[in-house]
């Protein structure tokens, strides 16, 4: 837990092309006395501003070293090419990765794929950023590789993109460090599964042995409670009279003629 105990807060940080909006409006609805402070944080810096502390958790793009954090992978972006509007690539739906081969293509040095080898002609340079490939792409100078969320981040009215089929993907993941799993971060990962208001969370559901003890505990109490006391021979022998009242009457045989 962040802050003071008086005065608890959340910090979040998330990388570009997140869009952590939904999730901040059912902590605010959920949570109102504990403020949530959002801190964009370029994707390459993210972890280490989890390991210094400056955030509680982050809205990262993996991979992530899993012996200092913990992870959940939230979804997986597609990757598309983002290319001016009357570029030839346009009149497809979608490319694959031969189909840029002769096409420049920019590296930028923030570029969230992690390239064996970056496909298509180099540029003269690499971009110190996304937004600054972008600009280039505009000037139709080359044509850029990124996840979708990027694209539209970035999203100019004189360009367009296509999903690019065989190209590397970029996931997105909650992420914080391993051994700073406080409550408020509980809260948040219940709130991006999905979890309900009333949903048991690990830090405070109860243990199911002892649960299930209280339920049978509670049932055996009602049941005493509500057990009716044995009855007496008179009612037993009503209910006896009344099972064999409802049938045929019994045969009478004839009766004997006296010497």
């Amino acid at each position: 837990m962040t802050g003071s105990e008086d005065a608890p807060s959340f910090r979040l940080a998330y990388v570009p092309g997140v869009t952590p909006a939904k999730w901040v409006k059912t902590w605010n609805e959920r949570l109102p006395d504990i403020p949530l402070t959002l801190v964009q944080v370029p994707a390459a810096e993210a972890p280490e501003v989890l390991r210094a502390g400056e955030a509680d958790a982050g809205l990262v793009r993996l991979p992530v070293d899993r012996t200092f954090f913990s992870a959940i992978p939230l979804y997986t972006e597609t990757t598309v090419v983002v290319v001016p509007k009357d570029h030839l690539i346009t009149a497809a739906d979608e490319v694959s990765l031969a189909d840029l081969a002769d096409e420049v293509l920019f590296h930028p040095l923030d570029d969230v794929f992690d390239w064996d080898a970056p496909p298509g002609e180099p540029a003269f340079e690499r971009p110190a950023t996304t937004a600054d490939a972008v600009e280039l792409v505009a000037a139709n100078v080359g044509l850029l590789v990124v996840p979708q969320s990027l694209a539209r981040l970035h999203h100019r009215r004189d360009l367009t993109y296509r999903p690019v089929v065989d190209a590397p993907q970029s996931s997105v993941a909650l992420s914080w460090p391993e051994e700073a799993t406080t409550d408020l971060v509980e809260e948040f990962i219940g709130i991006v599964r999905g979890r309900t208001v009333n949903s048991t969370r690990g830090r405070t559901a109860a243990k199911p042995a002892d649960a299930e003890r209280k339920r049978s505990d509670q049932g055996g109490s009602r049941q005493g409670a509500k057990a009716p006391a044995r009855s007496s021979g008179k009612p037993a022998a009503r209910t006896a009279r009344t099972r064999t009242g409802g049938g045929k009457p019994a045969k009478r045989g004839k009766p004997r003629r006296r010497a």
